[in-house]
């Protein structure tokens, strides 16, 4: 699965706009990584006319550690501008339609693209809050609840995350969890994503992952919210409509 891309130029050019933020900090990011390379070229042609002076070849060996030092802090922050435009665009989908399946789907994008993750599963409470319902799986999750069409408790990780609301790492004994996320919004938890296993290349969750994770769960629960009352609203709507169309009928 991948992100829907969104145009750069669609989020506008005001300074106050994060996407154009991000834009503009990878701009930098590129302009300074020529820089570093022109510096490199010119440490070498340095080196090449500079004999065996010893006092020069300390100075070019000093600015040719400084160079790679910061060549690597600027990969780190590629990477990182790279994944804050990826979680932009990931919350900006989530909230841009009140498809209820669309923004399942979205959430799905988010814990593959995003997380890395190979294994999961969403939970969802119904409409009358009696039941969680286990709306999307992705693998074969090697646990009780997995064959199950709701949860009904027995996960001390998932049991602990849903009582408080609050983000949990496994493993811990009797659990194949790895991750929780609880999905929350004005104090009650419509559901949970449940990470299961992550991607090979995905040795583990890290602190950035938490961070992320975080947000999912805030953006991830409003957006179902808002979903779930808009199709709510147009079924009675429709309801409505068949009733006037009865009347006019009659």
């Amino acid at each position: 699965m991948a992100f829907r891309e969104q145009n750069p130029n669609a989020a506008g050019t005001d300074n106050g706009d994060p996407l154009a933020t991000l834009m503009r900090a990878r701009q930098l990011i590129h302009d300074a990584q020529q820089a570093i390379e022109e510096a490199s070229q010119s440490v070498v042609q340095q080196r090449a006319s500079s004999g065996e002076i010893p006092e020069r070849e300390a100075r070019l060996a000093r600015a040719e550690n400084d160079r790679e030092e910061l060549a690597t802090r600027l990969l780190e922050v590629e990477h990182q501008v790279g994944r804050l435009m990826t979680l932009y665009v990931a919350t900006y989908q989530l909230h841009a339609t009140l498809d209820p399946a669309d923004v399942q789907s979205t959430i799905a994008e988010i814990a593959v693209n995003l997380i890395g993750a190979q294994q999961f599963a969403l939970l969802l409470r119904n409409e009358d809050g009696s039941a969680l319902e286990i709306r999307m799986q992705e693998g074969n999750i090697d646990a009780p609840w997995s064959s199950a069409a709701t949860y009904s408790g027995g996960d001390p990780l998932v049991d602990a995350a849903l009582l408080d609301g609050v983000l949990r790492f496994g493993p811990v004994e009797g659990s194949p969890v790895l991750v929780v996320v609880p999905l929350r919004v004005q104090d009650v938890t419509v559901g949970a994503l449940l990470i299961t296993r992550l991607l090979s290349h995905k040795a583990k969750l890290d602190e950035e992952d938490r961070e992320i994770l975080d947000l999912l769960g805030a953006h991830a629960a409003s957006a179902l919210f808002a979903s779930r009352v808009y199709a709510r609203a147009a079924r009675k709507l429709r309801t409505l409509e068949d009733l006037i169309k009865l009347v006019k009928k009659g």
